[in-house]
C-alpha cells in the first residue's frame, strides 16, 4: 500500500498547493477564476477529444466498464436517497447527501489512474469518464429537480441548457463521434488537441485544491458523514462485488476502484448553489471527502490489487 501512498501522494499535494495559493493570494483570486475557465473549456475537453477519438473501441472493455461503473454509482445514489428519507432531511440537505454520496471528482481520477497506470491508465480513465459523466449529471439534476419541487422549472430549465453545452460532455460527444467515422488521426487537429491535453493534469489538480472552502465546515455532521460513507465506502463496496462477478483485467478494475474511491466532484457546489440545495453544506461535504480521499483511495486500491493477487 505504501508504493500506491507514495504514487498518489504528488495529486494530493498539488491540490494542497493550489489551495494554499489561492488563499494567500497568489498570484491573485481572478487568476484563479481564470484558470478554472481554461480547465473546463479548453484542456479538459481536449483531453478528452484526444483520448476519446483515437482509442480502439472494439478492444476496449466497454461492457463490463460499464457494468462495474454503473453498479457503483446507481447504487450509491439509491444510498444518499434512502439515507436522506431515513434520516428526515429536508430537500436542499438531501440532495447534497445524494451529490455527496454519487458524484466524483472526474480530474483527480484522471490524474490517479495517469500516475499509477501511466498513458493505458489515462486512456481507460478518459473512457470511463465518457461513460460517466453524462449519466451522472443527467440522473443527479433529475432527482434534485423532483426533490426540491416548486419553483425549479426555470432553474432546471437552465441547468439543462447548461448540460447541452458542458464542454466535457460535448467533447466526448465529438470524440465518439470522430472515432464512430474512422478519424483517428487527423493532422494538426490532433496534434493540438493532444499538447493541450499534455498539459491538463497539473493545472486542473492546482484548481481543485483553489476551488475548496473551509467555510461550510460548521455544516451539519451527520448529512456529511452520512454522504461521506456513501461515496468513499459504499460506492467502492459496489464496484468491489461487480469486479468480483465480472472479474475484468486488472487496470480496468483498478481504474474502476479508482472512480468510486475518488471525493465529491467541486462542481456539485456550484449546482447546489444554481438549484437552491444546502450550498454551504456541499461545501463541507467536498472538503471533508478531499481530505478523507487521502487516507481511502490507497485502502481501496490495495484491496482490489489483493483480490487479483
Amino acid at each position: 500500500m505504501a508504493s500506491i501512498w507514495i504514487a498518489i501522494a504528488p495529486t494530493f499535494l498539488l491540490i494542497v498547493l493550489g489551495f494554499g495559493l489561492r488563499r494567500g493570494g497568489i498570484p491573485s483570486v481572478e487568476f484563479w477564476n481564470i484558470n478554472d475557465r481554461i480547465v473546463y473549456w479548453v484542456f479538459m475537453p481536449a483531453l478528452f477529444f484526444a483520448k476519446i477519438s483515437a482509442v480502439d473501441l472494439h478492444s476496449a472493455p466497454l461492457g463490463d466498464f460499464a457494468f462495474i461503473l454503473y453498479a457503483g454509482l446507481f447504487g450509491a445514489i439509491a444510498f444518499g436517497w434512502i439515507m436522506q428519507k431515513l434520516c428526515g432531511y429536508d430537500p436542499a440537505q438531501g440532495t447534497c447527501v445524494i451529490q455527496g454520496a454519487s458524484r466524483f471528482n472526474t480530474f483527480v481520477g484522471l490524474a490517479i489512474a495517469g500516475s499509477l497506470f501511466g498513458n493505458e491508465g489515462l486512456q481507460i480513465a478518459v473512457l470511463g469518464s465518457a461513460l460517466l459523466v453524462p449519466v451522472v449529471n443527467v440522473s443527479i439534476v433529475t432527482l434534485m429537480a423532483s426533490m426540491l419541487g416548486g419553483g425549479q422549472g426555470g432553474r432546471v430549465l437552465a441547468t439543462v441548457k447548461e448540460l447541452l453545452r458542458n464542454p466535457l460532455i460535448l467533447s466526448i460527444a465529438v470524440g465518439m463521434v470522430f472515432n464512430l467515422l474512422g478519424w483517428h488521426e487527423i493532422p494538426v487537429l490532433h496534434e493540438t488537441a493532444r499538447v493541450l491535453g499534455q498539459g491538463t493534469l497539473p493545472v486542473m489538480l492546482l484548481c481543485v485544491g483553489a476551488n475548496l472552502r473551509l467555510d461550510g465546515l460548521d455544516a451539519a455532521v451527520g448529512p456529511v458523514i452520512w454522504a461521506t460513507v456513501g461515496k468513499l465506502l459504499v460506492f467502492p463496496a459496489l464496484v468491489f462485488a461487480a469486479v468480483y462477478i465480472v472479474h475484468p483485467q486488472e487496470i480496468v478494475a483498478q481504474v474502476a476502484m479508482i472512480y468510486a474511491a475518488l471525493p465529491v466532484a467541486v462542481s456539485a457546489y456550484s449546482l447546489a448553489r444554481q438549484m437552491r440545495a444546502d450550498a454551504p453544506l456541499m461545501a463541507a461535504m467536498i472538503t471533508a471527502q478531499t481530505i478523507a480521499a487521502f487516507v481511502t483511495i490507497p485502502l481501496t486500491l490495495a484491496l482490489m490489487a489483493i483480490l487479483y493477487g
